[in-house]
Formats: structure tokens, sequence, C-alpha cells
């Protein structure tokens, strides 16, 4: 695999490197536990589908009320690492969207892949996923 690798089909470069960095740091947030952080890189109206969740999450507010529960319960995911792959990357204006293998280590365990996509929306300069969809790749 390509890590990290931008292979974005038009001439964006700026903004596809900011919205590769984003993501990366998003992730990274997620490893230290900076949920702060984390949510800095998602719009107050991000959508968010995922295999593992109870459905459609339609904003950060019904987001952030799985996460809290998932937090109490103390199921919240424990990670070696936590990292996006092979992207690519396209932006037009005020638009972008980001394709991406999403690697899960859990400590002792195989590695999870999911395929992303992120689509992501630049509001005063800076870039936001609007929304989220994650697939569990089967291995």
């Amino acid at each position: 695999m390509n890590t990290g690798a931008i292979d974005s089909a038009t001439d964006t470069g700026t903004d596809a490197a900011a919205i590769a960095a984003g993501i990366d740091d998003m992730y990274d947030a997620f490893l230290m536990a900076d949920r702060a952080r984390f949510d800095r890189h998602l719009h107050a109206e991000v959508t968010t589908w995922e295999t593992h969740l109870p459905g459609p999450l339609r904003t950060r507010s019904e987001l952030d009320a799985y996460r809290d529960g998932r937090d109490d319960s103390g199921t919240r995911p424990a990670l070696d690492r936590l990292a996006a792959e092979d992207k690519r990357i396209d932006v037009w204006g005020d638009a972008g969207v980001a394709r991406y293998v999403l690697v899960a280590e859990p400590p002792g365990e195989p590695a999870q892949h999911s395929r992303v996509t992120d689509v992501l929306r630049r509001v005063d300069g800076a870039w936001f996923i609007v929304h989220h969809h994650s697939e569990l790749l089967a291995r």
C-alpha cells in the first residue's frame, strides 16, 4: 500500500494536502483520546454512516450522544494504530471528497480495513467533514 499518498485527479495541490493533513490529524487525535481536536474536523451537521454504528447519525449531536454512551460504558476502541492509507482527494471550489482505506490495528489482533468516503466543505477557509461513510471490509 502507498501509505498516506494523495492521488488527486484535479490540480488542487494545496487544498488536497490540507484535507489529507486534516484527516491524518483527526485519526491521530482519536489515538490520543483528544475528542476536541478530533471534532475540529467535523461540521456541526455531519452525517456519519459506519458499519458498526446503530444506523446513520445525522448530526454531530447524534454522534456525540453515541460516543458519550460508548465511552461511559467503557467500550471505546483501544487501538495501536489508526491510519488513512491510499488517499485519493478531489477538490472543486469549496467542496472536496476524500476516499481512502482506514487501517485500525487493535492490540494483539489483526488489522481491520475499512473503505471510507468523506465529503468536505470549506467554511471560512477551513475544511470540515460534512458526510463520513465507512464500510468494514472482510479480509
